[in-house]
């Protein structure tokens, strides 16, 4: 597990804590890093929050709420050093994966959650020929007319019942043919 951090980047983990803990580890990990000199590792840590809007009595009012209760999500380099640091901490039960290697998140997944910008790296273009990977039309093949990066959406002509239909897509649901 031990790795030099020159070749290593950052990536998210996923740690499960007691309920009602989160915060507490967060805070207590960023004491420990400190401490032990450890930032090289460590770039964040975080606790989702949402807010929530509540109507009580006819007042409006806007709470915090933690989108994953019982969970911490750390972007970190992996060694064994790090890894003790995040399980020893007070309220963590341990790092969400299989096996006793912590598994990091995939870049589908940190997008899907919306806390951190990841590029997609696409290798297709406007006018490439395209088969759709997922969803109701998965296995059809378009043509692609639109790639807005910024929504992470492109559009592609598909042809269905004997006529060209424009149908959006997420950027990683078509691949060039």
């Amino acid at each position: 597990m031990s790795q030099d951090k020159e070749e290593v980047k950052p990536r998210w983990y996923v740690v499960h804590t007691y309920s009602g803990y989160e915060n507490k580890v967060k805070t207590d990990l960023e004491k420990t890093i400190k401490n032990r000199e450890l930032e090289d590792f460590f770039e964040d840590i975080v606790v989702p929050m949402e807010e929530q809007v509540e109507i009580k009595d006819g007042k409006r009012k806007t709470n915090l709420r933690k989108v994953f209760p019982g969970y911490v999500l750390i972007k970190m380099i992996v060694t064994e050093e790090s890894w003790y640091v995040v399980r020893n901490t007070r309220g963590v039960t341990g790092f969400v994966g299989a096996g006793t290697e912590p598994t990091p998140l995939t870049d589908e997944e940190i997008r899907n959650m919306g806390f951190e910008e990841v590029p997609v790296n696409i290798d297709y273009a406007i006018n490439d020929n395209v088969k759709i990977l997922g969803g109701a039309l998965e296995g059809f093949e378009g043509v692609v007319k639109n790639i807005d990066k910024e929504k992470n959406k492109v559009t592609v002509l598909v042809s269905m019942f004997g006529r060209e239909t424009a149908v959006e897509f997420d950027l990683t649901q078509i691949q060039k043919i």
